[in-house]
């Protein structure tokens, strides 16, 4: 491959990186093929997270005797630097827990392999849009490991006592709002900061008016078409109507100390389980449900998969037995016992949630309706492009229109050059 873009990023990593582990694909001397995974800090407990991979190792050696799994556990600071230098230098894993904007990048200078075979015997059984995430030009470069999601939290005594049902539609938020204003409620919150991932904002709006952010060859922005318009529209007409809170343009995605655990917002459309729980732990637990996400157009919301990626350091001679460490750790009983460990979400349809009761199945369900986001080299450059323009329209300084047309402007611009 060519190692040139590759050498570029790692000048990068340099200054902070001076040496990546050195572990390469190989034989070890007792003929057996040797594997090494960089794991990442999906189990948040140290200690528990260091059992579980060992754990995953032995039982994996014991199915598959003739190969040597290294799973070696990372940390999150600095992983973009450690990957790409461990790529341009051709030492480090096999195989490493990325993102889908990750696996965009490193493909597109020829860091990572198809790993359609690691899969052929159960791609069916994966939601198709984790499959989806790791897909570029028809060929799959990573496998789903686990997913995080999202949906719409409720504070039912709000609704309760405005005698309103729960909204399930953008026409019932906007139906909502003008009733619960008069009250001094906002509707729903949002959380406008630049700061603030899109993915966790504006993207599900824009999904659930059917649009997207790119063209599907990705070679340019979609994000002012229409149903872009359409999806900030709606957040410019609910801030008029008093249905988000005086701060949406600039407010960040804390709930605690926030409107929404003060009572003062109604719900949030875009909600994890952790947000959730502390909802529940400032309005009581009775007062707070979680159902699927809103719809316009369609329901969508963002979950996110980690992806483990088959990196350029594999070898041929090498390439089955990673085959096989990659259907090991995505298998069912693998992403039950992570899924329990972590508390994430599975990425395979005969996996169930990590748990059971109303909330669990309300994630749960929503797994279908889950955007992986729209995996591009350039996606964070061209989120820091749009913020802003978002952020015009909501303060009233220039229209829905007007904002992506001059958004989608500049982010043509970063597409051009990169």
């Amino acid at each position: 491959m060519s190692s040139t873009p590759l050498r570029l990023m790692a000048m990068t990593a340099a200054a902070v990186l001076t040496a990546t582990a050195t572990a390469c694909s190989s034989s070890s001397g007792d003929g057996k093929s040797e594997v090494t995974v960089w794991m990442y800090p999906v189990i948040k407990d140290e200690v528990a997270s260091k059992k579980f991979w060992e754990q995953a190792e032995s039982g994996f050696e014991k199915s598959h005797p003739d190969v040597d799994l290294k799973i070696e556990l990372q940390t999150f600071d600095k992983r973009d630097a450690q990957i790409s230098a461990a790529l341009a230098a051709g030492s480090g894993p096999d195989i490493a827990l990325i993102t889908p904007d990750q696996a965009a990048t490193y493909r597109s200078v020829e860091g990572l392999l198809p790993v359609d075979e690691a899969v052929d015997a159960d791609r069916k059984s994966f939601y198709p849009e984790t499959l989806k995430a790791a897909t570029f030009d028809d060929k799959l470069y990573g496998v789903p490991l686990f997913q995080n999601v999202n949906a719409t939290a409720y504070n039912t005594k709000i609704f309760a006592d405005a005698g309103l049902g729960l909204p399930a539609t953008w026409d019932d938020v906007l139906a909502a709002a003008p009733v619960l204003a008069k009250k001094g409620i906002a509707v729903m919150d949002y959380a406008g900061s630049p700061e603030q991932t899109l993915n966790l904002s504006y993207y599900p709006l824009l999904w659930q008016a059917g649009g997207t952010v790119f063209t599907k060859d990705g070679k340019d922005v979609a994000f002012d078409s229409p149903a872009g318009v359409s999806a900030l529209q709606f957040l410019v007409d609910l801030k008029k109507a008093g249905g988000l809170p005086a701060d949406a343009a600039t407010a960040g995605p804390a709930v605690e100390g926030a409107p929404i655990a003060e009572g003062k917002v109604a719900m949030r459309a875009v909600t994890s389980l952790p947000e959730l729980n502390q909802m529940r732990a400032a309005l009581g637990e009775d007062d707070v449900r979680l159902g699927l996400p809103l719809r316009s157009t369609v329901r969508a919301t963002y979950g996110n998969p980690g992806l483990l990626a088959l990196t350029s350091i594999n070898k041929d001679h090498n390439r089955q037995a990673a085959y096989d460490v990659l259907a090991y750790l995505t298998s069912p009983p693998m992403q039950t016992s992570l899924n329990r460990a972590a508390g994430n979400f599975p990425t395979r349809t005969d996996v169930k949630a990590p748990g059971s009761g109303p909330d669990f199945k309300a994630l749960n369900d929503s797994l279908q309706y889950a955007n992986p986001g729209e995996p591009s080299p350039v996606a964070r450059q061209v989120m820091a492009a749009l913020a802003p323009y978002i952020q015009a329209a909501l303060g009233g300084d220039m229209s829905a229109e007007d904002a992506l047309k001059k958004a989608a402007n500049e982010a043509r611009d970063l597409l051009s050059r990169a």
